[in-house]
This record gives structure tokens, C-alpha cells and sequence, in this order.
């Protein structure tokens, strides 16, 4: 006897439901946001590297202000104006400059130094950033909040300088010096667009191969306390996965003398790809369980925030700029 329609709607609902409790996430919604971001990124690149540097720009900014709303959860400030304008000008100046890590370098010790200084202020944004914060609670699991350093029902809470001092040069060294190895890799061998999507989809493909390879066949917790659904056999699907990419990549780019003399570069690039995002990964998930939220933002659907998905972008952007820069690729 055949099944009817509402029987087959039921369990294609069921079979979604337990996808999505596998991945942690709503896959329909996830999958949507990443085909925009894919296809923003690659259009950026087609038009023109400057289109590109300016996408980064953008994303930097969105990132900058949920983590301004992170911290004032737990009543931890930073000067977002003055990093907002100092992240444009490290990233700008980092690719138009004809020094570019030397322009980089001065303008982060410039950084640093002003966000010191003005961490201790306090600027008001009206009611936006009360309604953030408010909002940020709210959806956060009550379980979260218990288990983070910081007590969020007594109330408005109060740090020596010192602390947003820390958060403020944390925040500098996580967003626009990360940020600026994008750009580095741009500016060097004649490979922008190479190098673009090297540092930009090998870590979200490697994100790709983690949540699958941990969905359907995770049973040993890598670390259950940070991360529990980070899994051993989640990291070895990221390696594999950025692996793969790191070969496509490598194959759609480079000649065959290249092939001869470069062909570890891709396996190596894979490695550094699944252990620097699950680390970056775990990072993040360590600070919002210290903080208790569960995700960082929420402007991108199915993803969490901005910060959910660069994370393991930013944090493998140095270690790949610079096996890009020293094996000549």
C-alpha cells in the first residue's frame, strides 16, 4: 500500500529534523546563506581584487560590532568607532601600500596604542547596543549563562580598566591583524585570485568536511568540555576535505613544473587548514561558553553570526600566507 503525501511530508521532516540536530544547525537555512556568500565572494574576485579587499572591509566592520556586543554582555567595553576606523585603514593600508607588511606592522602598533588609551572611555550608541544586549540574552540558553565566568543575573557589571584594556588589544590581534594575512596574500607571486579563494574556501571547506565526517561518523570527542560535538574523526573529515581543495585549487592554477617540484604543498596546506580551523573553532567556543552565549551573532542565517564563520578563516590566514609566501606559490 502506497504512502500518502502527508506520511512522506512527516518523514522528510523527521529525516531534517535529525539532520539538523546531527550538524547542530538549520541545514536548509545554512546551506542558502553559504550559496550568497559563495557567490558575493566569487563575484568580488571576478570583478576586481579591490571589490574583494572592500568585501573583507565590510565583514571586518560586521565582526567588530558583535563582538562589541558579546563583551557587553558581561559588561566588558571596546572602543568599536576608533577599531572600526583602524581595522579599514591596517586592511587598506596593508594592500595599497607599496611596503605592505611594514605598513601593516606600524599601523597595528598604531592600533594597539590608541585602542589602549581609549578602552577605559565610555561611548554611548543611544538605545542600540542596550537592545543587542538585551536581545543577545535572551536567546541565550539559560544552561549557557550558568556556566560562564560571569553572572548575568546580578545586573550591570563592573571590570578594572585593565580588563577592557585586554579585550580591546585581544580584539585588535583576533580581527585586523588576522584579517591583514588575507590581504598579504594578495600582494605577491601574481596569484591574488588564487591565493583569494585558498584562505577564503579551503577553511569553510574544511568547516564542510568537519560537519560531515562528525555528523554521520563522530563517536570520539576531541573536547567534550569547549566543543562537545567536535569529534576525531570531524577533524580528519577537515583535513581531507581542505586536502582536496588545496589540490583543485593547486591543479586550476599552476603549471606542471609546478606539479613536480610543489606537489606536498597541497597535503601540507590540507593539515594546516583542518588543525588551525578546529583550533580556531574551539577558540571561539571556549570564549562564548566564558561568556555564555551561543552563538557570536546572528546576521547570518544558519550560521550564527559573522564571527561563527570566519573564525577558522582567520585563524588559518597566517599559517597559510606563509607556506603561499615561502614555497613560492
Amino acid at each position: 500500500m502506497e504512502r500518502s503525501n502527508d506520511q512522506l511530508h512527516e518523514e522528510a521532516e523527521e529525516a531534517l529534523a535529525n539532520i539538523n540536530k546531527k550538524t547542530g544547525r538549520n541545514m536548509p537555512q545554512a546551506i542558502g546563506t553559504a550559496v550568497v556568500l559563495i557567490a558575493l565572494i566569487l563575484a568580488s574576485l571576478l570583478i576586481r581584487i579591490d571589490v574583494f579587499v572592500a568585501l573583507i572591509v565590510v565583514f571586518m566592520v560586521l565582526a567588530l560590532w558583535e563582538l562589541r556586543v558579546d563583551f557587553a554582555t558581561v559588561g566588558l567595553h571596546i572602543p568599536v568607532v576608533a577599531l572600526w576606523l583602524c581595522s579599514a585603514g591596517i586592511l587598506l593600508g596593508t594592500y595599497y601600500s607599496p611596503y605592505h607588511f611594514s605598513t601593516m606592522a606600524l599601523l597595528t602598533m598604531a592600533t594597539l596604542m590608541l585602542v589602549t588609551v581609549l578602552a577605559t572611555a565610555r561611548f554611548s550608541f543611544g538605545n542600540r547596543l542596550s537592545l543587542a544586549v538585551a536581545s543577545k540574552l535572551s536567546s541565550s540558553d539559560a544552561s549557557a549563562r550558568e556556566e560562564s565566568s560571569f553572572n548575568h543575573a546580578s545586573g550591570e557589571l563592573h571590570h578594572s580598566r585593565l580588563s577592557h584594556v585586554a579585550v580591546s588589544v585581544l580584539t585588535v590581534l583576533y580581527i585586523p591583524v588576522l584579517a591583514s594575512c588575507i590581504i598579504l596574500s594578495l600582494v605577491f607571486n601574481g596569484h591574488p585570485v588564487a591565493h583569494a579563494i585558498t584562505l577564503v574556501f579551503l577553511p569553510a571547506l574544511s568547516d564542510t568536511g568537519g560537519l560531515f565526517f562528525g555528523a554521520w561518523f563522530g563517536k570520539h570527542k576531541l573536547s567534550p568540555r569547549i566543543s562537545p560535538k567536535k569529534s576525531v574523526e570531524g577533524l580528519l573529515g577537515s583535513i581531507l576535505f581542505a586536502m582536496i581543495g588545496a589540490f583543485a585549487v593547486f591543479a586550476c592554477t599552476y603549471d606542471g613544473s609546478m606539479w613536480v617540484s610543489r606537489w606536498w604543498v597541497p597535503i601540507v596546506a590540507g593539515v594546516l587548514v583542518g588543525v588551525a580551523g578546529t583550533f580556531g573553532d574551539l577558540c571561539a567556543s571556549m570564549l562564548k561558553r566564558d561568556i555564555g552565549i551561543k552563538d557570536m551573532g546572528h546576521l547570518l542565517k544558519g550560521h550564527g553570526g559573522v564571527m561563527d564563520r570566519v573564525d577558522s578563516i582567520l585563524m588559518c590566514a597566517p599559517f597559510l600566507v606563509t607556506l603561499l609566501w615561502v614555497t613560492g606559490l
